[in-house]
């Protein structure tokens, strides 16, 4: 522990960097420099020592840093400072950043001839040519402007990953679950995938974390039979795609809430909770905003529901000597699933909902039941009014691009650090569903111990008040909430606990907990 003095009064001059964090800091932006020289189409006499010069000031750079701005401090949250700093409270620097790394995918999305990627057979150039050697590595194929976003995205999930766990040293939970994503980052997402292709180069590229609908392209009729022509491979993934879905999600957000998953498991939440965490005291906190979230991110799952269904419907047949499973059988599982799940939930799990939540639900159910009928009673054979095709490319274009990548990642230093995840994302939006009505997961708080400093609220990326539940007492279970911890991890009166328990009295009234007009004996006998 440093025992310099610091005789400054002043919050504002308190929190500059270090002559050591300084030089670290130049460390890896000469790796970033070599990676803007490529861009620029600066050709390297060695491609090989020059990415691996790049990659390794990047690590060396981020891990000396960290090393130099937590190991010198005792265990436990400083996140003091960080509306003093121009990058982690919309300063200039934000703003910069926020912009560079905008421009950057919308580059990558839609113009990745500027990162030189190759056209027509040619070679590639620029910064996709200066990863053709370790995409030759790996998978023995010239690079491609999505394996050198995986890599980059790898890599700072990585190096900020271990700077999280510095940071967060004094919370085992939060060591293990960042060591997590990590793993599956960089095992799943970027190396299975590429020593599948070396296996078997008829199998379609699959990152195996990813569960419908974020992978909403792998039910396509191309995908589809690639699957099955890979052999028993292609076919295990394919069942097992299904199976994630129906089987392995919902028991896993039953006994873990939907923390198992995007806290744990998902790439986006894990770039949002390493390479983003300077930005999470950002995300909104108001209700107007809350509001938003729930009606935003539940139309984009029941977009892309439509668009799914839209598109296997497209290549199905309607001879059943043919087709074991044809168009009319398909649409009628499908709205039969959909009816057992609304009516389920407005049978059962009716008092868990709020009421523009039983609205909201009422209304897409009709929706989707009207565009359900126009199909069978209409000649036309188009579903949902728009080709499957233009259905799948307005998805990709407007919610798998621009919201997940442009917005979704460019805006952390402006938005906080889980805009996609909070607003966008359709696999939130399905966990957060069973989470609320069907899962064992809840934050317990302790309102006897809160001293109301908020700090929970302040560095909650998803935008929930925690504060404002700790004061009553109340148990937090909100659909939105991905269980990373950090309420709890913050608090310095441990008032917040994570919890996995039985599914009785999970959702406690204020009533209760405010003692307004209850028989508290008989309440203190109920939970003998």
């Amino acid at each position: 522990m440093s025992l310099k003095l610091n005789y400054s009064m002043s919050l504002a001059n308190s929190y500059g960097l270090t002559k050591t964090q300084k030089v670290a800091s130049a460390v890896g932006m000469l790796g970033l420099f070599i990676l803007t020289l490529a861009l620029f189409n600066v050709e390297f006499p060695n491609k090989t020592i020059a990415l691996t010069l790049a990659l390794s000031m990047l690590f060396a750079g981020v891990i000396w840093f960290s090393n130099s701005m937590y190991l010198s401090k005792s265990k436990g949250i400083k996140n003091d400072g960080v509306y003093f700093k121009s990058l982690s409270s919309k300063g200039l620097i934000g703003w910069l950043i926020g912009v560079a790394l905008t421009l950057f995918y919308i580059v990558l999305y839609f113009y990745p001839q500027y990162l030189g990627l190759a056209q027509k057979g040619e070679e590639n150039t620029g910064l996709v040519a200066l990863f053709d050697p370790l995409s030759q590595l790996l998978s023995g194929r010239n690079a491609s402007q999505w394996f050198v976003y995986g890599t980059l995205y790898t890599v700072a999930i990585l190096v900020f990953g271990y700077k999280f766990i510095l940071k967060y040293r004094h919370n085992r939970y939060e060591q293990i679950r960042t060591i997590s994503v990590m793993f599956f980052q960089l095992a799943f997402a970027f190396l299975i995938p590429e020593f599948m292709y070396v296996m078997n180069s008829d199998l379609p590229y699959y990152d195996l974390k990813n569960v419908w609908p974020l992978n909403y392209y792998n039910f396509e009729q191309y995908r589809i039979k690639a699957f099955i022509n890979a052999g028993n491979i292609g076919l295990a993934m394919l069942i097992f795609g299904i199976v994630s879905i129906f089987v392995i999600t919902p028991i896993l957000t039953y006994k873990y809430g939907k923390r198992w998953y995007c806290s744990w498991v998902c790439g986006c939440g894990a770039l949002a909770e390493t390479a983003g965490d300077s930005f999470r005291q950002l995300s909104d906190k108001s209700k107007f905003a809350w509001n938003v979230e729930r009606w935003v991110i539940h139309s984009v799952l029941v977009f892309v529901v439509l668009m799914t269904t839209a598109v296997i419907h497209s290549y199905l047949g309607n001879d059943t000597s043919k087709y074991w499973l044809t168009k009319s059988s398909f649409l009628t599982g499908v709205g039969v699933l959909l009816t057992l799940v609304f009516a389920g939930t407005m049978i059962f799990k009716r008092k868990e909902l709020a009421k523009d939540a039983k609205y909201g639900a009422i209304g897409y159910f009709i929706v989707i039941a009207v565009l359900f009928a126009m199909y069978f009673f209409s000649k036309d054979n188009t579903l949902f009014v728009f080709k499957s095709e233009s259905l799948r490319k307005s998805y990709g274009f407007l919610i798998g691009s621009i919201f997940s990548g442009v917005i979704g990642t460019g805006f952390y230093p402006i938005f906080g650090s889980r805009v996609w995840c909070r607003f966008g994302c359709p696999m939130a939006a399905i966990l957060g569903f069973q989470q609320r009505l069907f899962s064992k997961f809840r934050i317990t708080t302790n309102g006897g111990q809160c001293i109301s400093c908020g700090n929970c609220s302040t560095y909650c990326e998803m935008g929930i008040d925690v504060r404002a539940y700790a004061q009553k007492g109340e148990n937090i279970v909100r659909s939105s909430c991905v269980g990373c911890g950090i309420c709890s991890a913050v608090c310095p009166r441990g008032v917040l606990k994570l919890e996995n328990d039985s599914m009785k009295g999970r959702i406690n009234p204020n009533e209760i907990l405010l003692g307004n007009d209850v028989d508290l004996m008989s309440l203190v006998n109920e939970n003998r």
